[in-house]
């Protein structure tokens, strides 16, 4: 017989009085207890109604599966599939798990990047309003004569469209440029190749040590590049309208400088005194200073060309520059004032320069034109003596030896040797196709060896007008656009920084002397 509640054989069977059924003892007493009435009939019940009956022990049967050994395989058997279908349903489980967790944490590491991004943007922001605070125009009556990016006073009074008027290159300054000339070769004529210069060898086994970038990335591009050889300083000069100044031995940026409106496509250090200058195409120059706590201060904007500023070369007295613009006119500079001391206009050239260098003497400049010919001028006299024709496209860079024999240009078709004694060219590398401009050549500065970028970066031993120039390393472009912009020895020859239509400066070089560096 079985319990009306539960339906199974009672362990402490009862009957009701009133109605007669069966029920397990505690099933029932539990139900009185909750509804005071009978669970089957519903009338009223109370545990006085509640009969109880003996009955002997009942010993239940075994069920049919474990009656037998085959059913107890089977029984296994079944118990065992269901334990590997559950296992399979965790691990299935555990796999999607998995990666939600993966997702969850590309998002997160997204999230850091993005807002690690928008902190960088923030604070280039922050210290550009700060620069643009300290370089508010001064009141008229406060403006120095000698500041020539701010005589805003000067040139209402000259009137609209009137043309400045230049002090022009003094006899004194003529007697600095000729006494440092002559100190200059003098000591060429004794010159001897340093012995810590880098030797071929070592050149051959060049290879990348770091890759930093250093400009932004929604306007990626590196335009230029010098090296402060004495405290090892790279100056960079970007699309994004800044210059940066990287400590290669600590490996970090020492200055962000920012206030040009437009790409920045010359820098250039002057070994006295911590100053720097940059150009750029927003028709200006800047000279920056360096002040107590490690940064720059822009001393002067210069704003006497209506062009693009293409080149700032720096005389060897490190007191005055020159610099170069396609509005076809170069200026001399004074460095201290910041004073254009004449501007030179060109009657031949009306589609404007593109690179200049002074010849390692001073005496001499080189400036490169969007015409496809070299002008040499003679500095004292600011008069043209020679012109170097042949290249096809603007020429891009321009470099002179330190043994002051060679020049070298750079072109869309490539790069020509010049010889400086005979005015003629004595060698031509077409190193690339004719779709691949050559950007930019640099001596390094014991004369031994030049370096070429284009789609590649290749280094030459120099030789002479009649010896080979031989190449002995070629380094690939590693930003994967193809252009190697910009190309700088560093000191020795120990290694080579490049520039690239990326935001990286790439440094090439020994790893032994990179690993030294380091430690």
């Amino acid at each position: 017989m079985n319990c009306s509640i539960s339906g199974e054989v009672p362990e402490e069977p009862v009957v009701s009085k009133k109605s007669g059924l069966l029920y397990e003892k505690r099933l029932i007493e539990r139900h009185i207890a909750d509804y005071g009435k009978c669970p089957v009939t519903g009338e009223p019940l109370t545990p006085d109604d509640i009969v109880p009956v003996k009955t002997g022990k009942i010993v239940k049967p075994r069920s049919l599966t474990a009656a037998s050994i085959p059913g107890m395989l089977g029984m296994f058997q079944n118990e065992w599939d269901a334990l590997m279908l559950s296992n399979f349903a965790l691990e299935q489980q555990l796999h999607t798990a998995r990666q939600e967790l993966s997702h969850a944490l590309y998002q997160h590491d997204a999230a850091c990047r993005v807002i690690a991004r928008l902190k960088k943007e923030r604070d280039e922001a922050r210290s550009l309003l700060a620069q643009s605070e300290r370089q508010a125009p001064l009141p008229v009556s406060a403006v120095p004569a000698v500041s020539n990016g701010k005589r805003a006073a000067e040139e209402e009074d000259m009137g609209a469209g009137a043309k400045r008027m230049r002090p022009g290159v003094s006899d004194s300054i003529i007697a600095e440029l000729t006494e440092c000339n002559a100190a200059l070769s003098q000591q060429r004529k004794k010159r001897q190749i340093p012995p810590t210069l880098a030797p071929i060898d070592a050149l051959e086994s060049y290879t990348q040590l770091s890759s930093h970038p250093l400009h932004k990335t929604n306007k990626p591009g590196i335009l230029s590049i010098d090296i402060n050889l004495s405290k090892d300083i790279v100056a960079t000069g970007g699309i994004d309208s800044n210059a940066v100044l990287f400590g290669r031995t600590s490996g970090e940026i020492l200055s962000t400088l920012s206030g040009h409106s437009k790409k920045v496509t010359s820098v250039k250090f002057v070994a006295q005194n911590d100053v720097f200058l940059s150009g750029s195409a927003d028709k200006t120059v800047r000279i920056w200073q360096s002040s107590e706590d490690g940064n720059y201060d822009c001393r002067h904007i210069l704003k006497d060309h209506t062009a693009e500023v293409q080149a700032v070369t720096v005389h060897a007295t490190n007191n005055y520059f020159v610099t170069a613009s396609l509005d076809a006119t170069w200026c001399f500079y004074d460095l201290a004032s910041g004073l254009c001391l004449t501007q030179v206009e060109d009657p031949l050239n009306s589609m404007g320069y593109t690179s200049a260098a002074f010849h390692p003497d001073g005496l001499i400049l080189g400036t490169g034109t969007a015409g496809a010919t070299v002008r040499i001028w003679d500095v004292k006299s600011r008069g043209n003596v020679a012109n170097f024709d042949g290249h096809t496209g603007a020429v891009t860079a321009i470099s002179f030896s330190e043994n002051g024999y060679f020049l070298a240009t750079a072109a869309h078709d490539g790069v020509k040797l010049w010889d400086l004694r005979k005015l003629k060219n004595f060698r031509s590398f077409e190193l690339y196709d004719q779709d691949t401009p050559t950007n930019s050549v640099d001596f390094d500065h014991s004369g031994s060896y030049l370096a070429i970028a284009g789609s590649d970066i290749r280094v030459f031993q120099v030789g002479s007008v009649k010896a080979e120039w031989n190449c002995i390393k070629t380094l690939p472009d590693l930003s994967g656009t193809g252009r190697a912009t910009c190309v700088k020895f560093g000191p020795d020859a120990r290694y080579l920084a490049v520039g690239s239509m990326d935001r990286n400066l790439r440094i090439f070089g020994l790893p032994d002397d990179n690993a030294s560096t380091e430690s």
